[in-house]
């Protein structure tokens, strides 16, 4: 039963609708109701619905605002819209947004419950075709990890481009970065202008975020020849439309049967992501000569800034180490090794120490799922960084006995942290000297007052962008900093990278 979901201003037409229908023989069911545009788009963000069936001329937002809007998060749902007048510019912009049909006041029911079996039918053609590529792009999975029985992989390969004589066929698999991809219709774009810059290709979209390439050439054309080719075709990706890449290539073949073999060391050249990042076109001899040794990591040294609540000597020593690897030439397994070492002996740590789980800490399995996720290094650096902050911030809390003067400043730290708090006026609250004060603080935190201020702010702030989809600068102001600027540069002083960069990294 299709979701439908009914908008107009007008109670008395709104209620028509709902009636004037009979919803449940066309297999529809109205779940919403709404009087204006803003009203359903709540609604449809709680609740997505196939249909909606709209007024043009609302208060607060029009139909076709509104359907512009639910255009930029589904290119499925279909919608009607109810006009009073015949015009042609409302028409226009319908016609742009993929409008199912433009009708008008009064409404005719025959046209009316027309309109909605139309509309029925297409979505129904849209999700057949849904399915049909799915079940094409499991036959492809099929067929390029070598699963096929030889005569139906013999059948398989007559489908596509036939191989002349003095050919060959490169494969490779271009991964894009979803968080600059944007609406999945780019990706008929994307493959025009592949189209366009190299006549020879065939393309798969095998998945939301990556794409398999045939390239055809000569038995002359070199690997060298296969990456400058790919790597022009990304640079003019990334110029023109801001969608970054990472692309790897497979050995040359000559036959269509031994894809599967190119493709299989295409996949196997994806695992260096983690290590190049987006960007970047790799073949087999970018990796030949990277070495798979082992790292000796200082545990010692990060054990004993991590127990002294040295937070700078802690991410100095992390900072070292990534990006001095990062510039060598290593094997992919190396930043793996790096980070489980120092993942279990953080979890000693917090096991010796009896560190609450429920705190800002990470459970073990967490933190592996999350390595084996992260896009790339500096992902892996960011979620240790943050990790030990949040240790020591547990070592703080827990294992320092503080005087009650200080334990009450603590506290009017964590409750007012927004205000315009200083020493002195808390000194002056307390009865007491302000440098006095300031000693005690200092002895017993290990930091001064202004520091302890700032830390709670960037915590706080560090919560609402992991936990919220508050805009930046919102949050700067809601944890008491008006310069933005000021607050980017304290941020990344504290935890290493920008406000920015820690929210887009969040989902790993």
């Amino acid at each position: 039963m299709k979701r439908v979901a009914l908008v107009e201003d007008e109670e008395l037409i709104l209620q028509g609708l709902r009636y004037l229908i009979d919803w449940e023989a066309l297999d529809m069911q109205v779940i919403h109701m709404a009087h204006n545009g803003r009203e359903a788009l709540d609604c449809i963000e709680r609740e997505p619905v196939d249909l909606i069936v709209t007024d043009v001329e609302m208060p607060e937002m029009d139909g076709i605002a509104l359907i512009r809007a639910v255009r930029e998060q589904s290119a499925r749902t279909r919608c009607l819209i109810l006009s009073g007048a015949d015009d042609f510019e409302y028409a226009r912009s319908a016609l742009k947004l993929d409008v199912e049909d433009y009708i008008l006041k009064p409404i005719d029911e025959v046209h009316l419950t027309q309109a909605l079996v139309n509309a029925a039918q297409h979505l129904d053609e849209i999700d057949a075709q849904k399915n049909e590529r799915a079940d094409d792009k499991i036959t492809w999975l099929k067929f390029l990890s070598g699963k096929m029985e030889p005569r139906e992989r013999q059948r398989f390969c007559l489908e596509l481009p036939e191989l002349h004589t003095g050919q060959q066929i490169y494969t490779a698999i271009m991964r894009m970065d979803l968080d600059t991809l944007g609406e999945a219709s780019g990706i008929e774009h994307i493959k025009r202008v592949l189209r366009g810059m190299i006549p020879d290709v065939y393309v798969i979209h095998l998945t939301a975020e990556a794409m398999v390439l045939f390239l055809y050439c000569t038995e002359d054309k070199d690997e060298e020849w296969a990456k400058k080719l790919l790597s022009d075709f990304q640079d003019a990706l990334e110029s023109d439309q801001g969608i970054m890449s990472f692309i790897t290539i497979g050995a040359a073949v000559g036959s269509c049967e031994a894809l599967p073999d190119s493709y299989r060391m295409a996949y196997h050249l994806q695992r260096y992501r983690i290590l190049s990042g987006y960007g970047q076109c790799l073949t087999e001899e970018h990796i030949r000569s990277r070495r798979a040794s082992d790292i000796a990591i200082d545990q010692a040294r990060l054990r004993k800034s991590i127990l002294n609540k040295d937070q700078d000597d802690a991410l100095q020593y992390l900072e070292d180490l990534f990006i001095g690897h990062l510039q060598s030439e290593v094997d992919v397994d190396v930043p793996y090794q790096i980070v489980l070492k120092i993942v279990m002996l953080l979890q000693d740590i917090k096991v010796e120490y009896q560190i609450d789980q429920a705190s800002e800490t990470q459970g073990l399995s967490e933190m592996i799922e999350k390595i084996y996720r992260a896009r790339d290094i500096f992902a892996l650096r960011t979620m240790l960084m943050l990790e030990i902050t949040a240790i020591i911030t547990q070592l703080h809390a827990e294992k320092s006995q503080y005087t009650p003067v200080v334990r009450q400043i603590m506290r009017e730290v964590q409750e007012n942290y927004k205000e315009n708090m200083n020493l002195k006026m808390l000194s002056y609250k307390y009865h007491m000297n302000t440098s006095y004060l300031g000693q005690i603080f200092q002895k017993e935190v290990g930091c001064t007052f202004n520091q302890f201020l700032s830390n709670t702010k960037i915590e706080k702030a560090r919560e609402l962008i992991l936990h919220t989809n508050l805009k930046i600068n919102d949050i700067a102001q809601e944890v008491g900093y008006p310069d933005t600027s000021y607050f980017y540069r304290k941020f990344k002083q504290y935890y290493g990278v920008s406000p920015a960069s820690l929210r887009s990294m969040k989902k790993y």
